[in-house]
């Protein structure tokens, strides 16, 4: 046997780690879910712009999108996609002041990721009632 495969059995294999088990910090969440909702919005973007060019096209066009745009659960998949633009836009500007080395301490760094989801929540909820 050569050295390097005595060396690589003697160390002890790593653990498996469930994700879904391990408590994150708040900023791995923030950074975890602004992901998450670029990938919403990326996929959302073609459906809204179909939508959006439908309501443009003629005034049928844009009665048949008031009443598809009218139903519940399409309303509560928009509010879910306006927490993911808030949720996104906040976080980016907070990735942004972290970029310039503002709040990188581990306080004011828990303390901006609390503020975003919060305040990402708060604008999606706000808009929400007046879009229903």
């Amino acid at each position: 046997m050569d050295g390097h495969s005595t060396l690589t059995a003697s160390k002890p294999r790593p653990k498996y780690l469930d994700l879904t088990r391990i408590r994150q910090p708040v900023p791995a969440v923030v950074s975890i879910l602004h992901r998450i909702s670029g990938f919403a919005l990326f996929l959302a973007l073609p459906f809204l712009l179909y939508l959006f060019q439908f309501t443009l096209n003629s005034p049928e066009g844009f009665a048949r999108s008031h009443t598809v745009l009218g139903q519940p659960l399409v309303k509560l998949i928009l509010i879910g996609l306006l927490w993911a633009f808030f949720h996104h836009l906040f976080a980016g500007i907070r990735f942004l002041l972290l970029d310039v080395h503002v709040g990188l301490e581990l306080q004011p760094a828990r303390a901006s990721s609390m503020l975003v989801l919060a305040v990402g929540i708060l604008c999606a909820l706000a808009c929400g009632v007046l879009l229903w």
